[in-house]
C-alpha cells in the first residue's frame, strides 16, 4: 500500500499545493513553521479522519478561508482508491472513499494504517491517563471495528450515566432502577474492551522489548504496565460498590474510561525517573512496536510519518532506522527535516528511491 499523490486546498498554511510521492522515501525540508509538518499531518488525517497535532477541526481551516480540503489517491491491494476529508465552517467534516461519504468515520479505521514518530509522543509520558488510553486504543481500532464500536457505545452509556447523577444531585432524587440499567450496558462494553486491551498487550510488550533491546544495545529494563480497576473485581460490582462516590462527585468513578498505560524504567515511573535520552528510546521503541504489530496483524505495511525526528536522534539511533529501511521492514516513508543537506545523506545511505521536497 502506498500514497500516489495528496492536494491540499486552504489546509493550514496551505492554499493550494500538489504533491506526487515516490513509491519509497519522500521528504519535506524547509526552514521552521513553513509547512513540512502540515502535510504529514494531512497525511495522517486521511488515516484517522482528524489530525494528529490539532484535534479541534475548524482550527485546521487556513486562516480567513472557510473550507479545507485534503484529496489523495493511494494503491491498496493493487486497486486505485480515492480518498477525500472536506469540512466547511459550520458544517460536519466530510470523509469519502471513491466519491461515496462514510456513514459513520469508524468505518474508515483501519482502512489507511498508519503510523507517526513525533516530537509531540512526548505527551505519551507527560500527559495524563487519556493520552495513553487513546494510544491503546488507536492501534486496537485499526484492526478491529468491533472494538472501535464497544468503545463508541461505552463513552455514551458514560456520558449518559454522568447527565443522571447531576440530575440526581440537581433534583434530590436517586432511582437505582434507572441507574441499574447504564450499569449493566457497561458492564457489556467495559468487560469486552478490558480483555481486548489485555489480550492486545499480552502480544505487543513482547514487541516493544524487543525494539528497545535493539535500539539502546542496553541492559535496562523497561516496562509497559497496564493498570485497571477490572483487575480488582468486575465492573458491575465496582459501580455498585462506588455509587455513594459517583453520587457525590456527579460522574462515574471506576471502569474502563480510568484505564492506564504504566511506563516505567527498573520498575519506576519513566517520567520521573528516565533521562530525556531514555524517554526518546522508550517513545520510539513504542511507536516502531506499533508499526510491526500493525504489520503483522493486516498483512499491510503501513505508512510510516517521521516527523522532525532527525534533529532528536543520536547516530546510533539514525543508524538503527536506516537499516530497518534497508531491510525492507518498512513500506512508504514520509520524513520532515530542517537541514537538506542531513536529510540527503540519510536517505541516500538507505540505497531506497526517494523524492525531496524543498518547501
Amino acid at each position: 500500500m502506498h500514497l500516489n499523490k495528496i492536494s491540499l486546498f486552504n489546509y493550514k498554511n496551505f492554499s493550494e499545493a500538489s504533491f506526487d510521492f515516490d513509491i519509497k522515501i519522500n521528504c519535506f525540508v524547509g526552514k521552521n513553521g513553513i509547512g513540512k509538518t502540515n502535510v504529514l499531518d494531512a497525511i495522517y488525517h486521511l488515516a484517522y479522519g482528524k489530525s494528529y497535532f490539532n484535534p479541534l477541526a475548524v482550527q485546521n481551516i487556513k486562516h480567513g478561508e472557510e473550507f479545507f480540503v485534503i484529496d489523495a489517491e493511494l494503491e491498496k491491494n493493487e486497486r486505485t482508491e480515492q480518498i477525500v476529508c472536506s469540512l466547511k465552517k459550520g458544517q460536519k467534516k466530510v470523509l469519502k472513499r471513491n466519491g461515496k461519504p462514510y456513514d459513520k468515520f469508524s468505518d474508515h479505521i483501519g482502512f489507511i494504517p498508519l503510523v507517526i514518530i513525533s516530537p509531540a509522543d512526548r505527551d505519551l509520558i507527560v500527559e495524563g491517563s487519556e493520552t495513553r488510553r487513546k494510544f491503546m486504543d488507536s492501534v486496537i481500532s485499526q484492526l478491529d471495528s468491533t472494538y472501535l464500536h464497544e468503545l463508541i457505545n461505552y463513552q455514551k452509556v458514560i456520558t449518559q450515566r454522568n447527565a443522571l447523577l447531576k440530575y440526581f444531585a440537581l433534583n434530590h432524587v436517586f432511582d437505582n432502577d434507572t441507574l441499574s440499567i447504564y450499569n449493566e450496558q457497561l458492564q457489556g462494553y467495559g468487560k469486552s474492551i478490558f480483555e481486548k486491551r489485555k489480550d492486545f498487550l499480552e502480544q505487543f510488550i513482547p514487541i516493544f522489548n524487543r525494539h528497545h533491546q535493539a535500539i539502546t544495545g542496553s541492559e535496562e529494563k523497561v516496562q509497559l504496565v497496564y493498570e485497571s480497576h477490572l483487575f480488582e473485581k468486575d465492573l458491575l460490582t465496582l459501580l455498585q460498590e462506588n455509587i455513594n462516590k459517583d453520587r457525590a462527585l456527579h460522574y462515574t468513578t471506576v471502569g474502563t474510561h480510568k484505564d492506564d498505560l504504566s511506563f516505567e524504567i527498573d520498575s519506576h515511573p519513566i517520567k520521573k525517573f528516565g533521562s530525556q535520552g531514555q524517554q526518546k528510546s522508550f517513545l520510539i521503541a513504542l511507536k516502531l512496536a506499533q508499526f510491526e504489530f500493525l504489520k503483522k496483524q493486516s498483512g499491510v505495511k503501513p505508512i510510516l510519518l517521521f516527523d522532525d525526528i532527525f534533529d532528536k536522534l543520536d547516530e546510533t539511533r539514525v543508524a538503527k532506522i536506516i537499516e530497518m529501511v534497508n531491510s525492507e521492514t518498512f513500506g512508504q516513508l514520509f520524513i520532515s527535516d530542517t537541514h537538506p543537506e542531513r536529510t540527503e545523506a540519510i536517505v541516500k545511505s538507505t540505497h531506497q528511491t526517494y523524492k525531496i521536497f524543498n518547501l
